[in-house]
């Protein structure tokens, strides 16, 4: 509900300060929402997500493009990638996946500046007119449930 009523002049962040650097410099993960910290990159969930569970994988260095971030932070967002798919599958039992980065303004990245990937599990019918026509997502779930249900599910398997 305080999505829904947020005025558009309330950003959920400082002005002019890039949302991800922002979260990989935080220490309340919980509260922005990062379910993981890696060597080079994190895991956080979106909080504007097209399904629950919507997931963006993050190199804390603060690079517009993938051919910019160092090829071990590649490697490490590959891994926490196939980790996240892991997880997802416990939690929600998905019948498939979207696997993407948005590079640039003209694809469409909603932070130009800082490369991420998302993990967006999927099943057969999620997408409705709401989305398409009424420009409002509904997900089952709040995000809040969302973190709490992964977190469980990624301490399990790092076990």
């Amino acid at each position: 509900m305080e999505y829904i009523q947020k005025s558009d002049k309330e950003p959920d962040h400082q002005p002019g300060v890039c949302i991800f650097c922002e979260a990989a410099a935080g220490s309340d993960d919980a509260a922005s929402l990062v379910l993981y910290r890696g060597q080079s990159s994190y895991l956080i969930l979106n909080r504007y997500p097209y399904t629950s569970g919507h997931l963006m994988i993050v190199p804390y260095d603060h690079q517009p493009s993938v051919e910019q971030i160092e090829p071990a932070t590649r490697s490490e967002i590959m891994e926490l990638t196939a980790q996240a798919i892991q997880a997802l599958r416990q939690v929600y039992q998905p019948e498939g996946f979207n696997l993407g980065a948005n590079i640039g303004p003209a694809a469409g990245a909603g932070v130009a500046g800082h490369i991420h990937f998302h993990v967006v599990p999927r099943w057969p019918g999620d997408t409705n007119f709401m989305s398409a026509v009424g420009d409002t997502r509904v997900l089952p779930e709040t995000l809040e449930d969302t973190y709490r249900r992964l977190l469980e599910a990624w301490k399990q398997l790092a076990g």
